[in-house]
């Protein structure tokens, strides 16, 4: 399938410019969260901020927004696969 070249891809510059504001304010955000102790969230939490980061990075710089499902079904299962190997390396950490 062709793309035709007037289909805009990707915002606008402003678009790009807040997403990289907020990526520089999630980064400063889990600086600061690593130096506080928040117990047993504190890796939680930092893992929800990596998350909405590559979020970010994926759907607006990788302009995975703008193309055919395919490609969200391999993030998808990229997604899936690295989240069962976060969950059993847990579970071995936890029970041993």
């Amino acid at each position: 399938m062709e793309h035709n070249n007037t289909e805009k891809h990707g915002g606008s510059y402003t678009t790009l410019v807040l997403v990289w504001i907020g990526l520089l304010a999630l980064t400063s955000i889990t600086v600061t969260v690593a130096g506080i102790s928040l117990g047993q969230y504190t890796l939680f939490v930092a893992l929800l901020i990596a998350a909405v980061k590559s979020g970010f990075v994926i759907n607006i710089f990788m302009h995975i927004k703008f193309e055919e499902p395919i490609f969200k079904v391999f993030i998808a299962v990229s997604g899936i696969t690295l989240f069962v190997i976060f969950l059993l390396t847990f579970f071995d950490f936890i029970y041993r």
